[in-house]
């Protein structure tokens, strides 16, 4: 449940993704949608659109459901109107919770959220209720496997504009400026890196130690819960 590891996250959630395949696929393939809104179809013109196609392709989503989603975002094969939004609130014993949603139906969602939260004794607040307990950045990360010269992925991560890199046993965390993510990202890729993940985050400034493991259950069922709804694309949170 780490707030501050996304590793950590990582390997909590990869036994459910793996299990829930198409389900994140259909949320990534909503992403899509907001980014060729925005900024169009063409990716070398769209940096949310390579963002996002970036991300699809660090969860193994086939070439071929990319292309289908810019097509169907563009019109090409229909057409469905997402908007995207962010909710705040606590869990129980005070944790923070930020929901990043994608929604073709914005009333259908808030209500869901809501209950998620209300069922599970949390609270769902005002926009600003709990963001500035949090930073938005860039997280790029990849793994550590002993063939990734450490001084050299510092190096050049900094050099494209990175503002830290932790190294851990595991991985390497890259964090960005939420500005300067994309450049970043596409610079590292430029020389031969791969990620895990690489995406715009919510991180939280401290974490919240949760030692009540009735108050635990609870919160992680709340977090269950929302990763589990279809509108619901990332949930961030100061747990620890």
């Amino acid at each position: 449940m780490a707030g501050h590891s996304k590793w950590a996250n990582i390997k909590h959630k990869k036994g459910k993704a793996d299990a829930a395949r198409g389900k994140i696929f259909t949320k990534i393939g909503r992403e899509i949608a907001i980014a060729v809104k925005e900024g169009g179809s063409d990716p070398t013109q769209n940096n949310k659109l390579r963002d996002v196609i970036a991300k699809a392709r660090s969860n193994n989503m086939p070439n071929d459901n990319i292309d289908r989603s810019i097509k169907k975002a563009a019109g090409e094969l229909g057409n469905v109107t997402y908007e995207e939004f962010i909710y705040e609130g606590y869990a129980p014993g005070g944790i923070a919770v930020i929901v990043s949603v994608v929604t073709d139906n914005r009333n259908r969602t808030a209500s869901d959220v809501r209950h998620i939260f209300d069922k599970n004794g949390g609270s769902l607040g005002q926009s600003g209720s709990v963001g500035y307990l949090f930073d938005y950045k860039g997280v790029i990360i990849m793994e550590n496997d002993g063939k990734l010269d450490a001084d050299e992925v510092m190096m050049n991560a900094l050099d494209a504009g990175a503002e830290d890199v932790e190294e851990t046993e595991e991985a390497f965390e890259i964090l960005t400026a939420a500005n300067d993510f994309s450049a970043v990202r596409e610079a590292l890729e430029g020389k031969g890196y791969t990620f895990l993940s690489a995406e715009r985050e919510y991180i939280p400034q401290m974490t919240n130690a949760v030692t009540d493991e009735e108050v635990l259950v609870k919160i992680q069922k709340m977090l269950d819960m929302l990763d589990e709804n279809d509108d619901v694309v990332e949930v961030y949170h100061n747990a620890e």
